[in-house]
């Protein structure tokens, strides 16, 4: 053993050094159909326009700590209710974090819960937190299985539950009176964090009823909005809950160019609101040409993204690969997942390549 295999095995966890690091594979001169983003960029005037503003940010400076004209951006164009506030993360990735190590305690062992299959940074942000991370595993239609639901959470009173809305990786909306059972089992030993980075593909939200449950988070991000290179995730709640995350939260989390383009944005969020409709209208044609191929079964998908189960999914992934498509591929995510893919919403002509390589490798 070398000295540094020596430095590293002393000094890192050992349940650190047992995993692999979050992959995300070379997209160069593929089609990029993996990773849920949208594919158009925003009209030519509107760049130049975004330009002018980026070149006068002052990059010399940090960001003023309280993001004041951000924050009240995101509340009059999205939907938070009024008196309500929002906390701002990189990505939704780092509110998660913010969540699992506000919740972590260090004289008991905290407990994480998500039904699963699920986001993965669930769990990762609960264990790199150091609490436990309890799956329970959907119905065999990728539903929530409400009674399992209840049962563990009598069983392990987790601090912290994640209910995605829609789910990822799955696509499908679990059901609003599932969710409410769980955010009142909950009551005031837990908080249920509903996450809605899909909610402009659902266009259906809790966030209304943040007044209705005071143990409710939503969590959202701008990234599948048409946002993913700027990185901005956003979370609103009870104000005495924030005040708590916001003590977690990274000094200035979000930088200057981010909060900029944020702010822009929000300027012209009907145009990204189009590109969503154009997205779902996608969605539907692309589902309906998926249904009709043999040996395949296609999910629901309230998401800008559809799974689908395939007769074999390292044959297809391979063959697709081949042909310069890039999905993922989710069966070893779970064991629900088998032989399962995920491919992204794209534009027309990217969905018909897309389909045109599926056709083949079946």
């Amino acid at each position: 053993m070398t000295s540094i295999d020596k430095l590293v095995e002393n000094t890192i966890r050992a349940d650190v050094r047992e995993i692999g690091s979050y992959h995300v594979p070379d997209a160069t001169g593929y089609i990029k159909l993996d990773a849920m983003e949208n594919p158009y960029e925003l009209p030519e005037e509107l760049r130049r326009e975004l330009g002018a503003r980026l070149a006068d940010a002052a990059l010399n400076r940090y960001p003023v700590p309280s993001y004041a004209t951000l924050k009240g951006k995101i509340c009059a164009s999205l939907g938070v209710p009024g008196g309500y506030d929002v906390l701002l993360g990189n990505g939704s990735d780092e509110l998660i974090a913010i969540m699992a190590t506000a919740i972590a305690h260090q004289d008991r062992r905290a407990v994480v819960m998500a039904p699963v299959p699920a986001f993965v940074m669930f769990s990762r942000s609960a264990q790199f937190a150091g609490a436990d991370f309890v799956g329970v595993p959907l119905k065999e239609d990728f539903s929530l299985d409400r009674e399992a639901m209840l049962a563990a959470i009598a069983e392990h009173k987790p601090s912290l539950v994640f209910l995605a809305y829609p789910n990822n990786p799955t696509g499908n909306l679990f059901d609003a009176a599932d969710i409410e059972a769980v955010i009142r089992a909950l009551g005031d030993t837990g908080i249920a964090v509903v996450d809605e980075a899909y909610q402009p593909f659902a266009r259906t939200s809790f966030m209304g009823r943040l007044p209705e449950f005071p143990n409710l988070v939503v969590m959202r991000t701008l990234s599948k909005l048409g946002l993913a290179g700027i990185r901005l995730g956003y979370l609103s709640g009870a104000a005495a809950l924030l005040e708590q995350f916001e003590k977690v939260r990274p000094p200035y989390n979000v930088n200057v160019l981010t909060q900029v383009a944020a702010e822009f944005a929000l300027d012209h969020i009907d145009v990204l609101d189009r590109q969503a409709e154009q997205l779902n209208a996608e969605r539907t044609r692309l589902a309906a040409e998926l249904g009709k191929l043999p040996g395949v079964e296609v999910f629901p998908s309230s998401a800008n993204f559809i799974s689908l189960r395939v007769p074999d999914a390292e044959k297809t992934c391979a063959r697709l690969h081949s042909e310069r498509v890039l999905i993922k591929n989710l069966s070893k995510m779970h064991k629900m997942l088998t032989n399962c893919i995920r491919v992204t919403i794209s534009t027309p002509d990217e969905n018909t390549q897309f389909l045109t390589a599926l056709k083949a490798s079946l």
